[in-house]
């Protein structure tokens, strides 16, 4: 498969030429990778206006991943967005009020998509307790509730898989999006290797509409790289209209270093599946020996380590400094989880010096602390009222009864507990609390 845009750089900075365009460096090195950091000069192509390179080099990603694959250069933050707006705009194709539905542990990318594109959200809460960050739920569970709607959404959002490696039933729930006449939207940041496990389990090969999906996270990719995807099933205007809704929210400057970035991805994806498959046992070996030693470990997905230490004698932030100590670092902790992402970039060497480091830490007596219910809580102003309204911040302990105005929440994991407009109860209070979160943004009274 030809690399398009990284021939064209490399062909240009081996002509030493005088850079009289931006960026300021002019090609000269300060970190060493100057040389090939350009901009949208002459025979480069326009990412929103592809018609040269770029175009060719997202026609050969759209055959790796069989569908419509637009390139992000701004991460799936920017494709939530562009989802969104597609559904908005065809929303008012059918001259209807643009209403979504979402599964609760949605990425706070869409509270703000909400907000800027002023679109309805009604919540699909998981089935059972669990961790803020999962929304389990079966087929049956959502179509029980799209039936009990007054007012049918126009989409369905997902996240599958979530940040601890929970992965949703695609297939049965893309049917009964279709029985109730439903789109369906995923948010797959997580998940674009999926499409190249031996048999694909990625939302557009299991019924979605369209999906995004970062390559930087689990794929060799630079971070910012990601892909928006459109299923031949999704309306027309979704495929027509991808570009302007992703530079609806997209830089004019995008950079170059990462469009190569995803350009050369498309030749290291033809031989991808051959690794990943050999890779995959070894992840389960790992995690299988782990769990033969006492460790506890949550969800299903393949190239995600999520491990629940509390049996274990530790809190996840505290198993993760274990683990930085070290010398290795985690994606991300709370008192519940600790994340680790593994890919085949990792080498047997690799994975058994993180075998050995968790099973050379002493295992101690279960810490017995679970987390707070958090309630479904009641709106008081709509997702973009509250987060475009003057607000102030407050420590924690003098929110209850006061309405939140941004997420309050880091990034990872960038999911909210409670969201914006809802009145904070002493459940979200005591959340909060638990997770760490010392002060929140409430609206100004």
């Amino acid at each position: 498969m030809n690399t398009p845009i990284c021939d064209f750089v490399k062909k240009y900075s081996e002509k030493a030429p005088l850079r009289l365009h931006i960026p300021g460096h002019k090609g000269k090195k300060l970190l060493g990778f100057e040389q090939y950091d350009i901009t949208e000069i002459e025979g480069a192509d326009c990412l929103y206006e592809a018609c040269g390179i770029i175009a060719e080099s997202e026609k050969n990603a759209s055959a790796l991943f069989g569908c419509d694959t637009f390139f992000s250069a701004e991460g799936s933050s920017q494709c939530i967005r562009a989802m969104c707006d597609l559904i908005c705009r065809y929303a008012k194709e059918l001259c209807k009020r643009p209403l979504i539905a979402a599964a609760r542990n949605a990425h706070r990318t869409f509270l703000s998509a909400a907000a800027l594109l002023d679109f309805d959200v009604v919540w699909v809460f998981p089935e059972n307790e669990g961790s803020y960050l999962s929304c389990s739920f079966t087929a049956e569970y959502l179509d029980e509730f799209f039936s009990k709607q007054d007012q049918k959404p126009i989409a369905f959002y997902l996240t599958s898989p979530d940040y601890t490696g929970k992965t949703a039933d695609i297939a049965r729930i893309s049917e009964v999006c279709r029985k109730h006449g439903v789109l369906l939207a995923v948010d797959a940041a997580h998940g674009a290797y999926m499409k190249f496990l031996p048999h694909s389990t990625f939302p557009t090969d299991l019924g979605a509409d369209v999906c995004c999906s970062s390559a930087h996270k689990t794929l060799p990719a630079l971070t910012g790289a990601a892909y928006l995807h459109i299923s031949p099933s999704a309306p027309e205007i979704f495929s027509q209209q991808a570009k302007n809704s992703l530079a609806l929210f997209g830089s004019t400057s995008p950079s170059f270093l990462i469009l190569q970035s995803l350009d050369a991805l498309n030749r290291y994806l033809t031989e991808y599946p051959e690794k990943l498959a050999r890779f995959i046992p070894k992840a389960a070996l790992l995690k299988n020996r782990l769990e033969q030693q006492g460790y506890s470990l949550f969800g299903e997905e393949v190239l995600k380590l999520t491990v629940c230490p509390k049996g274990y004698g530790y809190r996840g932030y505290e198993l993760a400094r274990e683990l930085s100590a070290r010398n290795i670092f985690c994606e991300f902790a709370d008192p519940d989880f600790t994340v680790l992402t593994l890919t085949p970039e990792l080498c047997d060497e690799e994975l058994q010096l993180l075998e050995n480091a968790l099973l050379n830490i002493p295992k101690k007596a279960a810490v017995r602390e679970y987390p707070p219910q958090i309630s479904k809580a009641t709106p008081a102003l709509s997702i973009r009222e509250a987060m475009l309204s003057p607000s102030q911040s407050v420590w924690v302990n003098e929110c209850e009864g006061r309405v939140l105005a941004d997420a309050s929440v880091g990034c990872p994991p960038a999911v909210p507990i409670l969201v914006s407009g809802e009145l904070i109860d002493r459940c979200a209070r005591e959340a909060f609390d638990y997770y760490g979160i010392k002060q929140i943004s409430v609206v100004k009274l």
